[in-house]
């Protein structure tokens, strides 16, 4: 999710770091002038623009196509990442459907939200609206978020089922993560458990590059949507007093994510860390087309 832990503890703290992990947007999809271009980004533009969202410069990329009426993929990335991490998923999936991204305020190059303001999910669901008004036109639509960004995702699509036919989890951040981090590890602990812990916890507050308070709270239904989540396999290692616990943790805090939908799965993507879109792409690819296709005969 966030840049601000040292890369070997930075997943385990739900506090995310990618070296290399996305490709440059703007040769592979197209040249970003650096203007705002909202009335070019409709809902048949390919390549990378900047769109005007409630006053704010948002970074955004679409590319493939596929009918009209067929549902739009939107991937959403972690927390302080940015589209560049979901450009290879977007790649593969662009061959056969339509897809876009963007940046969250405080992300790639969107606008930084303002300093000392904390964004909330409320905050984060008005932007997520605009940016489905102008990339998804009357298209239904597919939110496929890691990390942060399906823990946005999650809370959002119960409220916009009008519009959301569909969602995939990869690794999303769990609902509770706060209240589990403070039982899992202990307030007394040091070294790495503490980096994990205080970490983990500092960034949930808003401390992080997006200034979004990540607020613990229970899951609410979206009917009978198609809902796939997939978890990580394994990811604290660098923590072994307490790798077990956490490990059932995240499972568990995996489960809640259930309630969203008489239509819910959970798997693990075996060979997994935190990154499930660039450990294992296929699976990745795989759930969100069948999701997608689901939601799309359901229409």
């Amino acid at each position: 999710m966030f840049r601000t832990l040292a890369k070997a503890v930075a997943a385990i703290a739900v506090v995310c770091t990618v070296a290399g992990a996305g490709l440059v947007l703007n040769e592979e999809f197209g040249k970003d002038d650096g203007k705002d271009t909202a009335a070019d980004a409709g809902p048949s533009f390919t390549g990378t623009k900047k769109i005007r969202v409630d006053g704010h410069s948002v970074n955004v990329s679409c590319s493939g196509d596929s009918d009209a009426d067929q549902p739009l993929v939107l991937l959403m990335a972690g927390g302080g990442e940015g589209l560049d991490n979901m450009a290879a998923l977007q790649k593969s999936l662009s061959k056969t459907n339509r897809v876009c991204s963007y940046d969250r305020l405080g992300e790639g190059k969107s606008d930084k939200p303002e300093a000392g303001t904390p964004q909330h999910i409320n905050d984060a669901a008005v932007l997520l609206t605009g940016v489905l008004d102008q990339l998804a036109g009357d298209r239904p639509v597919v939110l496929a978020g890691h990390s942060l960004g399906g823990n946005i995702a999650a809370r959002y699509t119960p409220d916009h089922t009008d519009r959301v036919k569909g969602l995939v989890l990869l690794d999303a951040t769990i609902p509770h993560l706060t209240r589990d981090m403070k039982a899992t590890i202990p307030a007394d602990a040091t070294g790495a458990s503490a980096q994990v812990r205080d970490g983990a916890i500092a960034a949930n507050e808003g401390q992080n590059p997006e200034q979004f308070v990540i607020a613990d709270g229970p899951v609410h239904s979206a009917g009978d949507i198609p809902v796939e989540i997939l978890r990580h396999e394994s990811q604290y290692s660098i923590v072994p007093e307490h790798e077990t616990a956490l490990e059932k943790m995240w499972a568990d805090g995996q489960q809640e994510w259930l309630k969203l939908s008489t239509d819910s799965k959970v798997t693990m993507a075996e060979g997994t860390g935190h990154y499930i879109h660039t450990d294992s792409p296929e699976v990745a690819v795989k759930t969100v087309q069948d999701v997608t296709a689901r939601a799309a005969k359901a229409e």
